[in-house]
């Protein structure tokens, strides 16, 4: 994370620019002719003193820069404190405001580090953003050109039984895929340590309270919790982390053989994976299955939208490129097909970048004219 302000250097000048970034891991932007400059890390925006700080970050870049914005930036979210005040610092200075969608932006960013105004292809894999549909997204495949994009394709979806509680309580997420699976009765029983177990199962029943995700980084709980890695989060990603610790230890593996589908409108399913997982006692052998299939399934996928398309240049963003079991395998893959892997650089994959992917946007938006 940009602890520190980061300066990118754009192709092209554009008029001054501030987005606004997202709720978690929060920076602002400010663009000053050919450069963008992104604030230190301000952090998530539950607090009080997150917010006086983003407010207080945005009147510092602009006075050192001095800069004066000609457009503002948010996300698609209208709920965030990035948003509201994006929209009131738009009211007040009489300025056009634009909201860009999180994942368009997690790949916006990759563009913006590499100055690619060419068409690409991105995989945004994170935990969650506010899709165009108004679900939330984590598991997207977009065609991206300037300041447009198209989803090309997403993760099959999941339900979060209990929503929000579903992204801390991975033995959750489990539940879901057995429910999936056709497996709800094994429920109450698997989780027996859990006292929700039995409500769970009748909310999936029932689908009450279980809302659907593409999110990757719900795939990696699910997949932590059916092998009982972890079935409760103490920190964000935890699961995710020790799922790569245990693939490292166990080392490299082949994929499983028809471990995914990929359906003709560019639905990537990872059931049929999770099916086996779901039966397997040894954590470590698990691990590394997933990493080896989730990869597989990924460069598949990508590689034959890439090649639909006629585009070479992939740009891979979101928080879940953290994971560098992940990142080195697919981008190595993707790579072998003939395919030009783009990831970031000055910045990190997660949403401390969302501002600049932003900002990015907006620069494309103005280019193509407002």
């Amino acid at each position: 994370m940009p602890e520190r302000s980061a300066i990118i250097q754009l192709p092209y000048a554009s008029p001054s620019i501030l987005a606004c970034g997202a709720w978690l891991k929060n920076t602002v932007c400010v663009t000053r002719g050919n450069e963008a400059h992104v604030s230190r890390l301000i952090g998530d925006l539950g607090t009080v003193e997150a917010r006086l700080m983003l407010e207080e970050s945005v009147a510092q870049l602009c006075k050192v820069l001095e800069a004066e914005p000609e457009v503002v930036v948010h996300d698609l979210h209208p709920d965030f404190f990035s948003s509201q005040f994006a929209q009131t610092y738009a009211a007040q200075h009489n300025l056009p405001l634009i909201a860009v969608q999180h994942h368009h932006a997690h790949i916006a960013s990759i563009c913006a580090e590499h100055g690619l105004v060419e068409p690409v292809m991105g995989l945004a894999l994170d935990g969650v953003g506010l899709g165009s549909d108004n679900t939330p997204w984590g598991g997207e495949l977009l065609y991206v050109h300037g300041a447009d994009f198209q989803r090309a394709g997403h993760l099959t979806r999941l339900a979060l039984p209990g929503g929000d509680r579903a992204a801390s309580e991975p033995w959750r997420m489990a539940a879901a895929v057995l429910f999936q699976l056709g497996r709800g009765s094994e429920i109450a029983q698997r989780f027996s340590d859990q006292p929700a177990a039995q409500t769970v199962a009748e909310m999936l029943q029932r689908g009450l309270n279980c809302p659907v995700t593409s999110s990757t980084g719900r795939l990696f709980d699910a997949a932590a919790g059916l092998l009982g890695v972890s079935v409760i989060q103490d920190f964000e990603a935890q699961a995710a982390i020790q799922l790569q610790k245990l693939a490292e230890e166990h080392g490299m593996i082949d994929p499983l053989t028809d471990g995914y589908r990929i359906s003709a409108i560019g639905e990537l399913n990872f059931l049929p994976l999770l099916a086996v997982l779901a039966d397997c006692s040894d954590a470590a052998y698990g691990a590394a299955l997933f990493h080896a299939t989730l990869a597989a399934g990924l460069c598949e996928w990508v590689q034959r939208a890439a090649v639909e398309r006629g585009i070479t240049p992939i740009a891979l963003g979101g928080g879940c490129f953290h994971n560098a079991l992940l990142l080195q395998s697919l981008s190595e893959k993707l790579t072998r097909q003939g395919l030009r892997v783009m990831t970031a650089q000055k910045m990190q994959p997660n949403d401390s970048a969302i501002s600049l992917g932003q900002a990015w946007i907006a620069m494309q938006t103005l280019h193509q004219g407002l």
